[in-house]
């Protein structure tokens, strides 16, 4: 399992804003990159691509590799490229909304792609997806690929509406309104008082903690508050590691066990800020780097037991693979 190749061209663009890092040149390549390699009809938008653009990346099972340390099965390739993820177009498009915000222009072709790509994810939106996680179950309709939905539309509708469109951002604000709506109704358990992993569910996901970063809603509403409480108590393990989601029978078609996804962590930190408790936002953030291997580098994964890093230290050509 990886972050989707959008999900880091988001990383990419990120570090261009000038409350960032200010890798202009490197986001502004990045994103025309991405633009180049999604060319086509938006139903063939793929959440990965190969470095030079290729479409196809088929997965092999090498039986005759043992791999490091005896892991099972050993792949080449990967099959979520033909997954549905209806996350990383809000990926994209909140990409290139802070993108513009830190003064990089739009390009004709960017500009010419958002309505068509729109379209596209507004006839969709309301189907099952594998979500942000790569899923080999069941398609769901999960929480966080709905919110995502959500910031495509958002952002569309404010900068249509900067830019004058009115009649245009009327329409986005509209799908915006029924996706925020259909969440608040499904996607919350008043019985848990937090949202959940997907319609339906009593499971709790890390990828809850982006509905106040990407403002679904704000740090202060009680159910984003429940929400919080709910991940320290059932996904929190020594105060510093985030699972991903509930690993008893998760329906993820993974075997069970895994360590901690660390940016999970880190979206924790980001939602203790946004709270105010900057104290457990310091100590959390402190813990984490002190993980850093001898390089300043994480891991994917860390198992909580071991100290021990796991999987792929994440970067955005570890994507493109």
């Amino acid at each position: 399992m990886g972050l989707s190749l959008l999900l880091a061209a988001r990383c990419e663009l990120r570090a261009a804003g000038s409350d960032a890092l200010g890798y202009y040149e490197q986001a502004r390549a990045w994103r025309d990159w991405v633009i180049r390699a999604v060319a086509g009809g938006p139903q063939q938008t793929q959440i990965k691509y190969g470095v030079g653009g290729e479409r196809g990346l088929p997965e092999l099972v090498i039986p005759w590799l043992p791999g490091y340390e005896n892991p099972a099965p050993v792949r080449i390739g990967n099959a979520a490229h033909q997954q549905l993820q209806l996350d990383v177009i809000g990926e994209a498009m909140d990409a290139m909304a802070m993108a513009h915000k830190s003064g990089m222009e739009e390009t004709e072709r960017g500009r010419g792609l958002r309505p068509v790509v729109l379209d596209y994810l507004a006839r969709i939106w309301r189907e099952p997806d594998e979500g942000i996680w790569e899923m080999r179950g069941a398609r769901q309709h999960f929480v966080h690929s709905k919110v995502m939905a959500w910031v495509a539309f958002d952002r569309a509708a404010i900068a249509l509406s900067a830019a004058g469109g009115s009649e245009e951002a009327r329409r986005w604000r509209a799908v915006a309104d029924d996706i925020h709506g259909e969440v608040c109704a499904r996607g919350f358990d008043p019985e848990l008082e937090s949202f959940v992993q997907a319609y339906g569910s009593k499971r709790l996901d890390a990828s809850l903690l982006l509905i106040p970063p990407v403002g679904f809603l704000p740090a202060n509403d009680r159910r984003v508050q429940g929400t919080l409480r709910a991940i320290e108590d059932r996904l929190l393990i020594d105060g510093e590691f985030v699972l991903r989601y509930d690993t008893e029978h998760p329906g993820d078609g993974l075997s069970a066990g895994e360590g901690a996804f660390l940016v999970s962590s880190f979206w924790l930190v980001d939602n203790y800020i946004l709270q105010g408790r900057h104290a457990d936002a310091s100590k959390l953030f402190e813990r984490l780097l002190s993980r850093c291997n001898d390089v300043g580098l994480l891991a994917e994964e860390l198992d909580p037991q071991s100290g021990r890093m796991l999987a792929i230290f994440p970067r955005p050509t570890a994507m493109l693979v």
